[in-house]
């Protein structure tokens, strides 16, 4: 018996049971099941609060030739019904009362009045030193119903455009911080009852144990809705035991295939040419390369999207797996308990894809099979931990040693990182003698070309300008992104042909041939009023 032939089999018993107490009070019963929910109700007959306090409802308004009707439960005072019997009657009215059952008084209650939506006030990310607006965010957690906490806090923090959620114990309460723009803001202070409350919801929904002394990762999904609209949100939950009680962090990813797109990033021309023109190619090895946090996962779905056709075999290999992409066969690689990305690609390449995606290259194992992979007929995309394109050839290098057979296979590998851009209300400045002569160096070799829209002798800076919106003067960010695009020179390296492999001399032989570093690519967004220096020496 499923829950809903339960709760219609309660609800018979309760009607029963009242039509027999119908019969001891002398009130006719009334079965409401047919209509309860849809007959048209009589307003301003009875004030609610009395409807609520007595247990009375109006069914039927008099006047000429109808009677007045009422509704009452077992709980509604017999002195009422007979006083109201004595005053429609000296008033030449007729008036009716019919015994309901509990149930029914409540659907008719609910209908009469209905439960008021709160309206809480949205969280907003205090400025510096603004503990004021921590104090108010604060002030409205506490007053969020229990059952609410938990997903209003996610609903907010995707609204504010959050990564990340932070909630840490500290020794007097527990803060609450936000990641937004690659920025950690702290956001309110809640109570310890609050924070078990989060950690129950989370225990159940993401699968974890709020008693464990050991670090732990789950996974949830929530479905926001939103001025009409729903998108999927996946969270990934990483929780670890510290001094005063669990911490935990949920990473929070926006799930929507459509902005999965190569359009979307913000790249150059020449930029997207240069991923088309690999991409396009049946073989080779691809690495993203960048910190955590840096957009690399973004950028590689979407080069699967942009590869994603129904005349290709697109196998992907993740721990954990991000994002749903329609029409990809995706692997979850559990290398907490076991898993291995090199075991699991082994294992994919006898399905024959065309197009196979490594979460990340760990290790010498994963490497070579990759790189194997990728000289066989398959196109590799992965990523990689390292700071630039060309200390991750340096650290392969490391990895597997010189290797003909890598320098044959790889095609490209970029490295990028997010700036936050400024709000449309930044304000231009001329650059300092210090700044001037730091962006003339660091852009020493760089091509004419692509500089001569900006006065490189009195260059315009810009400078955030905060706002009541926007405390910060920055929004939303960009991507800075340095692609190493594998010609000769470099493949001398990585071959053994030269003697001093180190990063400096990888990175002199690709700028060279036109490689612009992340740190020209991050200064050339300055001069064209997107971000500052700042942020460019933050970030890279």
């Amino acid at each position: 018996m499923d829950e809903g032939e339960i709760q219609a089999k309660r609800r018979e018993n309760e009607e029963q049971a009242t039509a027999g107490r119908a019969r001891i009070l002398g009130l006719p019963y009334l079965d409401t099941r047919d209509f309860e929910n849809n007959i048209p109700l009589v307003p301003n007959l009875l004030e609610i609060q009395e409807m609520h306090k007595d247990f009375i409802i109006p069914l039927q308004e008099g006047g000429g030739d109808e009677h007045y009707q009422f509704m009452v439960t077992s709980q509604t005072p017999r002195t009422l019904i007979e006083k109201m019997r004595q005053e429609y009657t000296e008033e030449g009215e007729k008036v009716d009362f019919f015994l309901i059952s509990n149930s029914a008084y409540k659907i008719f209650m609910l209908r009469y009045d209905p439960p008021k939506v709160v309206q809480y006030d949205d969280i907003k990310i205090a400025g510096e030193g603004d503990s004021e607006t921590i104090a108010s965010v604060s002030n409205t957690l506490r007053t969020v119903s229990t059952e609410k906490v938990f997903d209003f806090l996610i609903d907010q923090a995707d609204k504010l455009g959050a990564s990340d959620i932070h909630i840490e114990n500290m020794r007097d309460g527990i803060r609450v911080r936000m990641r937004v723009d690659g920025i950690l803001h702290p956001v309110a202070n809640i109570d310890k009852d609050r924070y078990r409350i989060f950690m129950g919801e989370l225990s159940s929904r993401a699968n974890v144990s709020t008693a464990s002394n050991k670090p732990q990762s789950g996974h949830m999904q929530k479905e926001i809705h939103r001025d009409g609209a729903s998108h999927l949100l996946n969270i990934r939950v990483e929780t670890i035991p510290t001094m005063y009680g669990q911490d935990a962090v949920l990473r929070l990813f926006n799930f929507d295939e459509s902005l999965l797109n190569l359009d979307l990033l913000g790249l150059s021309k020449e930029e997207r040419a240069e991923i088309d023109e690999v991409i396009s190619h049946p073989r080779g090895l691809v690495l993203m390369v960048g910190p955590t946090g840096s957009g690399k996962s973004t950028t590689l779905y979407s080069m699967l999207n942009a590869l994603n056709t129904s005349d290709r075999k697109i196998i992907t290999l993740e721990d954990p797996i991000e994002y749903g992409i329609t029409g990809i066969s995706q692997i979850p690689i559990n290398t907490n308990n076991g898993g291995s990305f090199a075991e699991g690609l082994r294992s994919v390449l006898r399905l024959d894809p065309d197009v196979v995606m490594v979460g990340e290259i760990r290790d010498a194992d994963t490497a070579k099979t990759a790189i194997q992979a990728s000289i066989t007929g398959h196109l590799v995309l992965s990523s990689f931990h390292a700071n630039s394109t060309a200390a991750a050839f340096s650290r392969m290098i490391d990895l597997i040693g010189v290797n003909p057979i890598f320098a044959s296979s790889i095609r490209l590998i970029m490295a990028q990182r997010l700036v936050r851009k400024l709000s449309d209300t930044k304000k231009p400045r001329p650059a300092t003698e210090a700044e001037r002569d730091y962006i003339k160096e660091a852009m020493r070799g760089v091509k004419e070309d692509i500089l001569s829209d900006f006065d490189m002798e009195n260059p315009l800076l810009y400078d955030p300008v905060a706002t009541e919106e926007d405390p910060f003067g920055y929004k939303g960010r960009t991507v800075i992104m340095e692609q190493l695009v594998i010609n000769d020179d470099v493949q001398a390296f990585i071959r053994g042909d030269v003697a001093d492999i180190n990063t400096k001399a990888i990175e002199d032989a690709a700028k060279k041939n036109g490689m612009l570093t992340l740190e020209q690519k991050g200064i050339l967004a300055v001069l064209k009023g997107e971000t500052t220096l700042e942020e460019v020496s933050r970030v890279i």
